[in-house]
């Protein structure tokens, strides 16, 4: 009916009730409905030893106790407004609401939220957490400091008055997700994420796996204003196209070739598995060999010596040489090309943008899977001091990998090559300074060993109800309650929460400075253009004069007589013959 009193000047919103259904958890009245909603922050507060500490909550649940009939609002011909001011609801007497608040705790720097486990009193006042105060202990680290990323501003503040600064730090070393439904932003807070990364105040060294071909944007990193350094940095944009990125065969291994040489018997399996133990025999310290070695390897491989001591070749081995020369003739793997080894890939103030549009899905798995490998074997020799400088595994700095469409690479339920690795780097990378992040609009369909090791979640608008079920045994970090806000999220509204925030909140994510490259088709646009274009094409045509023929001569003399050239056309026929 009413929007109640002002509060605000206070910041007093209510009273404490009491205990709520569980220890963590409040109940509180109050007859201000404009200040109190669902997801907003309030705090108690209660004495210390030396001072007040203010007990910060979430408002989990807003349920209105003493309101007007309902029977007044069955009739549309009676004002509710009306009744209410007679019954006694006016602007000093509103309506009156519970108000049920899951207690976060007390925010001590360094440590981040203790809970004291001290219950408010009956009795006590709630107060609403004003900005500066949630700026202050919402992000670890506050927006322009060095290892700061601003991703956006609390949704339910106004735009730009609590600005959420993720932990770099945090959200590199301990591996992050995006998870959202299709058409909810996905790509774009990538965008916004890289942005971050890429600035003066981070300068990170990021390489993004791009199967659909929607980073190239980021190139306007380089030129743009907004990320020049005062020491004259720029952000280096590199983008490998298709037809740019080259894999040495040698930095593949046994399973890698399975993967790109399908219909593979046991035997022949077997043969190439022994052929690989032939050639780390015969090539010690000689890592680049190529098909042609190979095949060699596979012939000695399935060569056997009979009773007369002759050798006698099996039938595995000619059937395995043609797959390896169909393989030899593939535009992406080469005896000694090699585009993507780390120390071309990374460089503090750089991003490399792999664009796989063009590739298949059994190369894009093993060409992923060999660059993952090379990345984490370069970072662990680095950092134990195996590595010289100048070799092209001398990677001396933490890097940080995005993986678009990341159920293609890691699916929950079906062989993949990149799979094992991302365990493997997920779990282990942290000690070498591998960070890696996973995007999908499917996490029902994503490994979930490898989604509960990402420590830093987005999530974003999700409807699918397998999907929905996913993220509650995977993202452990978000909370219930915003986890039911997931079909009500619209474009740009994202749940953050894990180790990149101390506490988990929902914003509205900032504009991108470089343009989106991933926007959706407009299709009946491009139809209208289509149509329009050619029809207007047509009528020209049709508009066009038409040219008239010259009168002819009405001199006999100029007319040529019928008999005569089919006479001319008979004496060719006879001579061409």
């Amino acid at each position: 009916m009413t929007s109640g009193p002002d509060f605000s000047a206070a910041a007093v919103v209510g009273t404490v009730k009491g205990p709520g259904e569980n220890g963590n958890q409040y109940v509180f009245i109050t007859s201000n409905n404009r200040h109190v909603k669902i997801g907003e922050y309030v705090y108690y507060q209660v004495q210390d030893v030396e001072k007040n500490l203010q007990i910060l909550g979430k408002i989990s649940e807003l349920r209105l106790i003493e309101h007007l009939p309902d029977r007044l609002f069955a009739d549309t011909e009676i004002s509710p407004q009306a009744i209410a001011a007679l019954v006694g609801f006016t602007e000093k007497n509103p309506e009156i609401y519970q108000v049920s608040v899951d207690v976060i705790g007390h925010f001590q720097k360094g440590l981040g939220f203790m809970n004291p486990r001290r219950s408010p009193n009956p009795g006590a006042k709630v107060f609403l957490a004003d900005d500066a105060m949630l700026q202050g202990i919402l992000n670890k680290k506050q927006p322009g400091e060095t290892g700061a990323a601003l991703i956006g501003s609390i949704l339910l503040r106004d735009q730009g008055a609590v600005q959420i600064a993720l932990d770099v730090k945090e959200l590199v070393s301990t591996h992050m997700a995006i998870l959202a439904g299709t058409g909810s932003g996905k790509s774009y807070t990538a965008g916004v994420l890289i942005e971050e990364l890429l600035a003066p105040n981070n300068r990170a060294a990021v390489l993004i796996f791009d199967p659909h071909g929607e980073y190239g944007t980021l190139q306007e990193l380089q030129t743009h204003e907004k990320f020049r350094g005062e020491d004259g940095y720029q952000p280096e944009v590199k983008v490998l196209t298709p037809e740019d990125i080259r894999i040495r065969m040698s930095s593949l291994d046994y399973y890698d070739l399975l993967t790109l040489l399908p219909g593979m018997t046991e035997r022949q399996q077997a043969i190439l598995n022994k052929a690989f133990r032939i050639l780390g025999k015969h090539r010690k310290g000689e890592f680049r060999w190529g098909v042609q070695d190979l095949i060699a390897a596979v012939n000695e491989a399935d060569t056997q010596m009979d009773d007369e001591g002759n050798e006698k070749k099996g039938s595995s081995a000619p059937a395995l040489e043609w797959k390896l020369e169909a393989l030899e003739r593939s535009k992406y793997f080469h005896t000694f090309e090699h585009s993507v080894a780390p120390r071309d890939l990374f460089r503090p103030g750089q991003v490399t943008v792999l664009q796989m549009n063009e590739i298949s899905q059994e190369e894009q798995q093993v060409i992923c899977a060999a660059v993952l490998r090379q990345t984490n074997q370069a970072r662990m020799n680095t950092h134990r001091q195996l590595v010289d400088r100048g070799d092209e595994n001398y990677l001396p700095y933490p890097v940080f990998i995005l993986l678009e469409e990341a159920h293609r690479f890691a699916p929950a339920h079906e062989p993949s090559r990149c799979k094992m690795i991302l365990r493997t780097i997920l779990s282990e990378g942290r000690k070498f300074g591998l960070g890696v992040g996973l995007i999908t609009q499917r996490p029902g369909k994503i490994d979930s060993d490898v989604l509960s090791q990402c420590m830093s979640q987005f999530i974003m608008r999700i409807i699918n109800p397998v999907d929905q079920d996913s993220l509650k045994y995977g993202v452990e970090a978000a909370g219930r309650d915003l986890l039911k806000e997931l079909p009500a999220l619209t474009k740009g509204q994202v749940i953050v929460s894990g180790a990149c925030v101390n506490t988990p909140v929902l914003c509205q994510v900032r504009k991108r400075h470089t343009q989106h490259g991933g926007e959706t088709m407009d299709a009946p646009n491009e139809w209208q253009k289509y149509f329009q274009q050619h029809h207007q094409a047509a009528r020209l045509l049709q508009d066009a004069p038409v040219a008239i023929p010259t009168a002819r001569s009405t001199d006999p003399r100029s007319t040529p007589d019928p008999r005569s050239t089919a006479n001319g056309i008979r004496k060719r026929s006879r001579s061409v013959d």
